[in-house]
Parts: structure tokens; C-alpha cells; sequence
């Protein structure tokens, strides 16, 4: 079956930053900070984000734990030097470990959340600082799969790349000039040694995102999408990850007792007021 994800970059280059500066300047600010990874998501919202507000308007802040691959600051480094960016680099092991140290060793997921939500707190900390927003990395294919840590890499201000699949970013990212070291290299959140997002998914992104394509954006059932040749437990494995995790992707619900309840009945747009 032929799925094509194939994204015209130049216009959604032209679209994501025509959207940071607006959300940006809208909410009086001029400047963002990002937590670069080393990865390609982030790399791309770094990228996007100099364009859109002027290199020196964006700082980029490394946050390695002691477990970090090196690799990580290194590319971090190669995005930050190719951009002329500002920068910082924060350890947060000292500020991390007391409390990872008080999990099983095996822990993963329990010492991955504390990292990230630790990463968050620094962020918002030189948000402060330096004066801008938070923007997010997160990808459109993490965020419907729910894989992410719920206020820690997924809270951010705005998220300019939230609507493209990974596999649409790679292309993204290429026409941007982020370096073939960061593309080409394995995704990993790079909580353990070795660790890989598609080894843990159990799939491709290349995979699943022709599957989430067909339905999320064609919305095809999914009998729809078995029978139009995808696995049935890849079907249902894929579904259930997305329907488990919706409450990341919502605001948390308001009990409602009075006749206009935020979230319910008390509705405006984010720019309501500016």
C-alpha cells in the first residue's frame, strides 16, 4: 500500500516560524530556550527557532546526567556552533541522583521521568533567566504514541513540531542543514546504555507512522487499516498506546459544579486577551 509522508519543507519551514515568532511575540517575548539533547528533534526546533527569532534570541541548554553518552554533547555542540547560539551546559546529576538513588537499579522508566522532569524544572529555571519561552521537541509521532514523560519533556510553552511525524521531520531536518551526524544516528532518549526509542517501542518509526498516518489523518478504522494490509496486533498494539496515554495530551479535567467550569463552559482561544 502506498502511504506517502512526503512534506514540502520549504513551506513548513516558512509555517513553523511564522508560528514561533507569533506565539512568541504575542505573549511579550522575543526570546525562547530549548533543552538540546543531541537529538534530531530538538536540533530541528533549535534551528526553527534561530530563524524565527534571531540566533541570539535563542539559548540552547545541554543537561547531561552521568549516564549520558558523550555523543550527545557533542552533537548538542555541533547544532549550537553551526547556529551561533548561546549556551549552557548543566550538569544535573547532583540534582537528579539523590532521588534515583533511592530506586530499584532496573528502575528505567521510574529514573527516565525523574531525569526529565529534573531537565524541565532547569529549563523553566533559565526561562526565568533569560527571559524567554520554553519551547517544545517533542515530535507528532511521540505524542500520540504517548512517548514522553508527562511534565517533564513534554511541558513546554509552544511546540513547533508537534504535527510532524518523525519520518517528516527527518525531512524537515535535512532541508534545515542540521548536521547528517545527528539525522542519521539511531533516535535514543538516551536514558541507559544502549538504549534505543525503536528498541523499546518494538517498531519503526518509519512503521508507525505510516500506520498512524492512515489513522489519524485519513481517519481509517481500524479494521480499515487491517485490512488494508498492516498486522492486526500491530493495529491493536498501536491503537491501545494511543488511547492510553490521551491524558497526556489534555489539559486535566476540572469536576464541575458551578455554570461555567474552565475547560467546560468557561472556553477561549489562547490569544483571548492579547
Amino acid at each position: 500500500m502506498e502511504i506517502d509522508l512526503t512534506i514540502n519543507t520549504e513551506l513548513a519551514e516558512q509555517i513553523l516560524t511564522g508560528f514561533i515568532r507569533s506565539e512568541i511575540t504575542r505573549s511579550g517575548f522575543s526570546r525562547a530556550v530549548i533543552g538540546l539533547s543531541g537529538g534530531i528533534d530538538s536540533a530541528v526546533s533549535c534551528y526553527l527557532a534561530a530563524r524565527a527569532l534571531g540566533p541570539e534570541n535563542v539559548l540552547a541548554v545541554r543537561m547531561p546526567y552521568q549516564t549520558s553518552s558523550a555523543d550527545s554533547l557533542s552533537h548538542a555542540l555541533l547544532v549550537i556552533e553551526d547556529l551561533g547560539i548561546p549556551s549552557k551546559t548543566i550538569d544535573i546529576t547532583p540534582m537528579a541522583e539523590p532521588l534515583i538513588a533511592q530506586t530499584p537499579p532496573n528502575a528505567h522508566v521510574r529514573q527516565g521521568n525523574i531525569m526529565a522532569r529534573m531537565r524541565m524544572i532547569v529549563l523553566y529555571d533559565q526561562s526565568e533567566d533569560f527571559d524567554g519561552l520554553v519551547i517544545g521537541t517533542g515530535n507528532k509521532t511521540e505524542i500520540l504514541l504517548g512517548y514522553s514523560t508527562i511534565y517533564g519533556d513534554a511541558a513546554c510553552a509552544i511546540n513547533p513540531i508537534g504535527d510532524l511525524y518523525k519520518t517528516q521531520l527527518r525531512q524537515l531536518a535535512a532541508h534545515l542543514g542540521v548536521p547528517a551526524a545527528i539525522i542519521d544516528k539511531p533516535p535514543s532518549a538516551d536514558l541507559w546504555d544502549g538504549q534505543t526509542d525503536e528498541g523499546e517501542l518494538g517498531f519503526t518509526y518509519e512503521q508507525v507512522d505510516r500506520l498512524l498516518y492512515q489513522m489519524v489523518d485519513r481517519r481509517l478504522s481500524p479494521e480499515e487499516c487491517i485490512q488494508a494490509g498492516f498486522d492486526q496486533r500491530f493495529v491493536r498494539n498501536v491503537l491501545g498506546r494511543i488511547q492510553r496515554n490521551h491524558y497526556k495530551r489534555i489539559m486535566p479535567p476540572i469536576a464541575k459544579l458551578s455554570n461555567r467550569t474552565i475547560g467546560y463552559d468557561f472556553l477561549y482561544l489562547r490569544d483571548w486577551g492579547t
